[in-house]
């Protein structure tokens, strides 16, 4: 049977610690993979940390026993909800350090007693997650570090941004306060020289990112909790409004079973319909969520709302016509 790629490192990393030294044509033949895959899995192994050394008196690889810490005392759920998280979706998510993660979840595998190492593969072979699409950030970990230490530090950045917002590339200072994932992609929110008030950038639209030797006082008022206020997501227009809206039994049971926001009211009717109801800050929004779902919903208040969603419909309708 083929071994995936975290099931060829967990097995490298068991070889490479015990007593006896292996050449990279040993691990090849035990492992029934190439020797440049045994030199690709060994550069992950460096670029993660892991001190293994080449000895050339034996011609083989080795790892300093010293390295990994004694074994943790898991229950089976444990180490099997702990598996399925470093297993299944540090591949897939966008976190800064996921080779970092990666890596701590195979030390601890390795050191799992036999019996409850085949139990949590054998059952993590049938599981599968499918990764949201997200916005792509090949800069992560080290714009996340960078930013991480500044707010640590309360020291000010210099971003130089491409911006949806003003419609071009700007350079501003930013004090940043707090990193936060929402809607498939990271965010720095913080006080922006340019703006003059706080604000939201996104990590992967930062061309460049400098620490600066000033520091800044926090303002002691900012609660990250308020900041997005009743925001349908990120955007608050300054307005409430109470959105009503009706969904066809095609689409009510799965609408119906998510809470979109914490104002949400719920209310299902005699023929399978459903209507929710928000109190949110904008329209903006809530409207493209509304347009995802096409002629299976229909606005019933704001009227600004409704005749939002009309206007963009027909453009739609014209465009695809």
């Amino acid at each position: 049977m083929k071994l995936s790629r975290t099931s060829r490192l967990i097995r490298i990393l068991t070889m490479l610690q015990s007593a006896r030294h292996y050449s990279a044509g040993q691990l090849a033949d035990i492992l029934g993979i190439s020797k440049r895959t045994v030199y690709r899995d060994l550069n992950e192994l460096e670029a993660a940390g892991i001190p293994y050394q080449f000895d050339t008196l034996v011609g083989g690889y080795a790892i300093e026993p010293e390295y990994f810490l004694p074994s943790v005392d898991f229950n089976m759920q444990e180490a099997l909800a702990l598996l399925m998280l470093i297993q299944k979706t540090s591949g897939h998510l966008p976190l800064p350090f996921k080779n970092a993660a990666l890596m701590a979840g195979l030390k601890i595998e390795n050191n799992l007693p036999a019996e409850l190492k085949r139990y949590c593969n054998a059952t993590l072979e049938n599981v599968s997650i499918r990764p949201d699409s997200h916005a792509p950030m090949e800069m992560l970990d080290k714009v996340f570090a960078k930013l991480q230490m500044a707010i640590r530090k309360k020291r000010k950045v210099k971003l130089h941004y491409a911006s949806v917002f003003d419609g071009k590339d700007i350079s501003t200072t930013l004090s940043p306060y707090h990193l936060t994932y929402n809607n498939r992609a990271w965010y720095i929110i913080g006080h922006s020289s340019v703006h003059k008030e706080m604000r939201t950038f996104k990590l992967n639209r930062i061309k460049k990112l400098n620490v600066l030797d000033k520091c800044f006082v926090v303002d002691k008022k900012f609660e990250y909790q308020d900041y997005f206020g009743k925001a349908w997501s990120m955007i608050p227009e300054g307005k409430l409004y109470h959105v009503k809206l009706k969904f066809t039994k095609r689409v009510a049971r799965n609408v119906a079973e998510v809470t979109w926001h914490s104002s949400q009211k719920t209310t299902r009717h005699s023929d399978r319909s459903v209507t929710l109801e928000f109190v949110v800050d904008g329209i903006g929004e809530i409207g493209w969520w509304i347009l995802g779902y096409g002629d299976q919903v229909e606005v019933i208040t704001p009227k600004k709302l409704r005749s939002k969603i009309a206007k963009k419909a027909k453009n739609m309708a014209k465009i695809n016509s």
